[in-house]
């Protein structure tokens, strides 16, 4: 089992200030503080309750997934235990207990991660497991903890399968699937009237990059009906050379360019399609990409079009709850916290609502994962992204508004900045209740609500 050594990201010389937001943007927490004041904290003071983070800690998604994810959990841990979070979530630990954080390596594969999620659970007596970024993870260890009867929140991992083919008890995201990243791309193109007759791809080739590529079609077949797919690349995970596909998309250059690249991936595709004129002779339009932008910097060419599967980072809304978190964040590591920091704090701070909300119902006592299922299913929270609604796959999948924008490069803050933001609420971009992504998509939106 692999210790991080966490590293802060790449810093640009300027962190941006959010505007403060005034103590009654709280007014909902705080209604939930009082809700949760009759909790029965009974639980032990050396009690601890336990919790396996995962994600990548070495390998391409590293740097400006992994990483900063983990730093998340570990300044957030430290908020916890202090009790210095704000309302409803200031009391100490879950409940009294304190809380202490197991943090695993997510490189090395499914089957490693499946054997790794065991030790968990097994080995190390974690209470929970929080993690994994990759698709093809989450497919292959979301049946093991089911099996096991463990509690796991899969706080990442895009693919829309994991609940829409399957039904669990135990196995919880509290994060939108990535139907919305690409609904909302193709709403966003509509909405500011950009032309599209013709468009390419390039998408990898697993579960991600597949469904990604499957949402984008269907969704522009509706909203752009006369638009004409063009180029299909899909290179392998992990591949870091593109010359092949930027060969093939410069022969036959379309209007629009659509790509859910990420981590190492996108950074290496950004870095080898610029020089080459790529961003110049196409739209290139990116579904899940601000957490690049710090480290590319100048490199990100300006007026791309990209998403952050949530309104997150430089596109998050304004509220005293993200002030707070982007403060945390920023004073620890000098930047600002991207998507994936931002989805693991949500998933936190949904475990522990959720954990003492079993807790006021056992009487105080630690919460089993039968308990925590219960109080998680269904559930509603505010996270400094918004509000998060378990809502889909029968109460065991989130949904959350989200947003677009585009790219400037700053050079007097020397970091990229995203202008012409639109934030599309959840009910727009995401499925109702019962309803599979893909038939959702191909039936017009049926039910969509509150769209720009």
């Amino acid at each position: 089992m692999v210790q991080p050594v966490l590293i802060a990201p790449p810093t640009p010389k300027t962190r941006p200030r959010r505007p403060r937001a005034s103590a009654g943007g709280l007014g909902l927490a705080a209604a939930l503080s009082a809700a949760l004041g009759a909790v029965p904290l009974t639980a032990q003071a050396q009690e601890v309750f336990k919790v396996g983070i995962v994600s990548f800690l070495s390998g391409q998604a590293a740097e400006s997934f992994g990483i900063p994810a983990v730093n998340g959990a570990k300044v957030l841990l430290d908020a916890f235990n202090k009790g210095a979070a704000p309302a409803p979530y200031n009391k100490p630990g879950f409940g009294g207990m304190k809380l202490e954080f197991v943090y695993v390596d997510e490189n090395g594969g499914a089957t490693k991660q499946v054997q790794e999620l065991r030790n968990l659970y097994d080995r190390e007596k974690v209470d929970a497991v929080v993690g994994y970024v990759g698709s093809g993870d989450c497919l292959a260890v979301a049946p093991v903890a089911e099996e096991m009867k463990r509690f796991l929140i899969l706080y990442d991992c895009g693919t829309p399968r994991i609940f829409e083919d399957n039904k669990y008890a135990y196995v919880f995201r509290t994060a939108s699937h990535a139907a919305m990243d690409n609904v909302a791309l193709a709403r966003y193109l509509k909405a500011k009237n950009v032309k599209v007759e013709t468009f390419n791809m390039i998408n990898q080739d697993y579960a991600w990059g597949q469904d990604s590529k499957k949402d984008f079609t269907w969704t522009m077949e509706k909203l752009y009906p006369q638009a004409k797919s063009g180029e299909d690349q899909l290179p392998k995970f992990g591949a870091g050379q593109y010359g092949t596909e930027i060969s093939a998309l410069m022969a036959k250059p379309a209007d629009i360019t659509h790509s859910s690249l990420w981590g190492g991936d996108l950074q290496a595709f950004v870095l080898q399609a610029g020089p080459r004129g790529l961003f110049k002779r196409s739209q290139v339009v990116f579904s899940a990409a601000d957490h690049v932008l710090p480290g590319l910097g100048d490199k990100m060419p300006d007026g791309v079009i990209l998403g952050a599967r949530g309104a997150y980072g430089l596109m998050s809304p304004k509220s005293a709850l993200n002030d707070w978190w982007w403060d945390l964040y920023g004073k620890a590591y000098n930047q600002y916290p991207v998507q994936a920091p931002y989805r693991m704090v949500q998933s936190l701070l949904g475990l522990k609502l959720a954990a003492e909300k079993a807790m006021a119902a056992n009487g105080g006592k630690k919460p089993s994962p039968e308990q925590l299922a219960a109080a998680l299913k269904g559930s509603e929270w505010d996270s400094p992204a918004g509000r998060i609604r378990m809502l889909l796959g029968d109460g065991h999948q989130a949904v959350q508004d989200t947003a677009i924008g585009r790219t400037r490069y700053d050079a007097g803050k020397k970091m990229v900045m995203i202008d012409d933001i639109m934030r599309f609420p959840a009910d727009c971009v995401n499925p109702p209740p019962g309803m599979k992504s893909e038939d959702w998509i191909k039936g017009g939106f049926p039910g969509a609500k509150g769209c720009p």
